[in-house]
C-alpha cells in the first residue's frame, strides 16, 4: 500500500514509533477523503475523535491540536488524498493504568484518494453487533471476515442484523432506505458515519423528510430503494439484500449525493 506520509503527532513517524502499534487494538480513528486540501464534515470528524477519546481514555486532545496534525500531514502530499487519523495511548492495552492527555498521540497517514464502487451492490445479512458501536475503533476482525464470507457466497458485502432482527449497518457502510419521498435511517446501535451526518443535516436544510425507524428483512419489499454510504461516497445503490430484490432507485442515491455536495468543504 502506498502512503504519502505517516506522522506521529506532527512529525514523521519512525520505526520505533510504529513498532508498538503493530499489534495494538485499543485505539480509535476517523477516515476522510480530502479534495483540494479540504474535507466535508470536518467538525464531525473532530467531534468523533473527541467523543471516542473520552469514551476510551477519559481524556481528549484539543481540537486545534488535532487540526494542526492534519494540516502538517496534508502539507506533505497532493491536494487529493485519503487521510486516516488514529488516536492511541502510550499506556497501551491490557493495562488498567489511568490515561492523561499527555499519553495521547495521533497517527496521521495519507495515501491515494479512494473512490467507491459504482454498484449496485448485493448484501448478505448476518446477525452481528459491534462492541462499542458508537466508536470507530481498531481491531475489528469480524468486518473483514464477514465481508470475505459474503463474497464467497456470491455477494458484494454484508449487512448486519441485530439480536432484535433489525438491520443496522454494513461492514464499512451506513445503510439508508427510501420509503416514497422519505429517507429512512435504521433504528439500531450503529456507528454514526460522518458522511451520514453531513447528509442528514443537509437534507434537513433542504426540507427533505427523514425518519429513523426499525427496518427488518420483512420490511424490505415495501421500501422503494436502498443505498450504502461512507467516507468514499454519499450513496451506492443496493439491488439485493439476501434474497430480497430492491427497486432500482437512482433518485435516492442522487438525492444523497446532492445533499452531500451542498456541504461546504473546510480546510483543517
Amino acid at each position: 500500500m502506498t502512503f504519502f506520509t505517516v506522522q506521529r503527532s506532527g512529525r514523521t513517524a519512525t520505526a520505533d514509533d510504529l513498532a508498538p502499534l503493530a499489534f495494538a487494538g485499543h485505539a480509535h480513528f476517523t477516515a476522510m477523503q480530502v479534495r483540494d486540501g479540504r474535507v466535508r464534515g470536518l467538525d464531525l470528524h473532530l467531534r468523533r475523535l473527541r467523543d471516542a477519546s473520552l469514551e476510551l481514555f477519559g481524556r481528549a486532545l484539543p481540537d486545534e491540536r488535532v487540526r494542526s496534525y492534519l494540516r502538517t500531514a496534508l502539507e506533505s502530499g497532493p491536494a487529493d488524498v485519503s487521510l486516516t487519523a488514529t488516536v492511541y495511548s502510550a499506556a497501551g492495552e491490557f493495562t488498567a493504568a489511568e490515561h492523561t492527555a499527555k499519553d495521547l498521540d495521533v497517527l496521521v497517514r495519507t495515501g491515494p484518494a479512494a473512490y467507491a464502487p459504482t454498484g449496485p451492490l448485493t448484501l448478505a445479512t448476518v446477525e452481528h453487533e459491534r462492541f462499542l458501536p458508537g466508536v470507530k475503533h481498531v481491531g475489528e476482525v469480524a468486518k473483514t471476515h464477514l465481508l470475505r464470507r459474503a463474497v464467497r457466497r456470491g455477494f458484494d458485502d454484508t449487512a448486519f442484523v441485530d439480536r432484535r432482527g433489525r438491520l443496522s449497518e454494513a461492514t464499512i457502510w451506513n445503510l439508508a432506505f427510501a420509503d416514497g419521498d422519505t429517507v429512512v435511517w435504521p433504528q439500531a446501535d450503529v456507528l454514526g458515519g460522518v458522511t451520514m451526518g453531513v447528509v442528514r443535516r443537509q437534507l434537513d436544510r433542504l426540507g427533505v423528510p427523514q425518519r429513523v425507524r426499525d427496518v427488518t428483512l420483512a420490511d424490505l419489499p415495501r421500501l422503494t430503494g436502498a443505498v450504502v454510504l461512507n467516507s468514499w461516497t454519499p450513496g451506492v445503490p443496493v439491488s439485493r439484500i439476501d434474497a430480497v430484490e430492491l427497486p432500482d432507485s437512482p433518485s435516492l442515491a442522487s438525492l444523497l449525493h446532492d445533499a452531500y455536495a451542498a456541504e461546504p468543504p473546510a480546510a483543517p
